[in-house]
């Protein structure tokens, strides 16, 4: 293989979950311009549009699909439509979740939230993974990027819903890499503190100031420092990688405390 074929996506298929905004945008624009068609999937439809006629604008190929990860007949929709547009699927990036955001006590949550929060970001990737794997397996290449946090790592007061299920996303990448090899590929990407719409939501100036007392690289994480570690995953450069998580924070350990 050529080196510069090693981070080429050409004529492979890719989903986005979450794809509309933030790391899923980021994420969706990256393997489009290493020419992956990709289908951004997301709950708010009008933004995975957007994200589609930015990717048609550069000359790509992209499909807008409005989907909720937490039910079971929207990921099965998807899973289809892709398919059923343009003939198989090569990538899946499970990038969709949420819950760490709010602070709030252990005692303050009933078992709904904490369930829904396991719903959002552990099942629906393990669904979407038991979904998309033959398909990969047809067409004789897979790799499934799932999107963790430091906080799988970290002591995370007040989000341990959240905290709790991105360690169970971790522990779930290593085994499902067993399970789905040699085909499939799947890893993990652990972002640290991202600027995005959802860390502006609870980032105060002296937050941000000591994360970056424990930031060697001296700056908070851009959606492009993610997405590059998406691609490297997704793409043939990575192909004897599987079962990882990648921490990609900037060089420190960053938290919400």
């Amino acid at each position: 293989m050529k080196t510069n074929d090693l981070l080429s996506l050409k004529d492979k298929v890719a989903i986005v979950t979450g794809g509309g905004n933030g790391i899923g945008r980021g994420s969706s624009l990256m393997l489009a311009a290493h020419g992956a068609t990709v289908v951004v999937a997301d709950l708010n439809t009008e933004n995975a549009r957007r994200v589609v006629e930015e990717i048609e604008n550069q000359g790509g190929s992209a499909l807008a699909v409005s989907c909720n990860v937490t039910k079971d007949e929207d990921l099965v929709a998807l899973v289809d439509k892709t398919v059923e547009t343009f003939g198989g699927i090569h990538v899946l990036v499970n990038n969709a979740g949420g819950g760490g955001a709010g602070r709030e006590s252990p005692l303050d949550i009933d078992v709904e939230q904490f369930a829904g929060v396991f719903q959002l970001n552990v099942f629906s990737i393990w669904r979407l993974c038991q979904l998309c794997a033959p398909h990969m397996k047809k067409a004789g290449y897979g790799s499934i990027v799932n999107m963790s946090s430091m906080s799988s790592i970290n002591k995370s007061p007040a989000i341990s819903a959240y905290a709790s299920s991105k360690a169970a996303v971790n522990h779930m990448t290593a085994n499902l890499a067993h399970d789905y090899g040699p085909e499939i590929r799947i890893n993990a990407v652990g972002p640290g503190a991202v600027r995005t719409d959802a860390l502006a939501s609870v980032l105060t100036p002296e937050r941000e100031k000591e994360m970056l007392k424990h930031t060697p690289l001296e700056r908070l994480g851009e959606v492009e420092d993610i997405a590059g570690a998406v691609l490297y995953f997704a793409a043939p450069i990575s192909k004897w990688v599987s079962g990882q998580v990648l921490f990609v924070n900037g060089g420190g350990v960053q938290t919400l405390d």
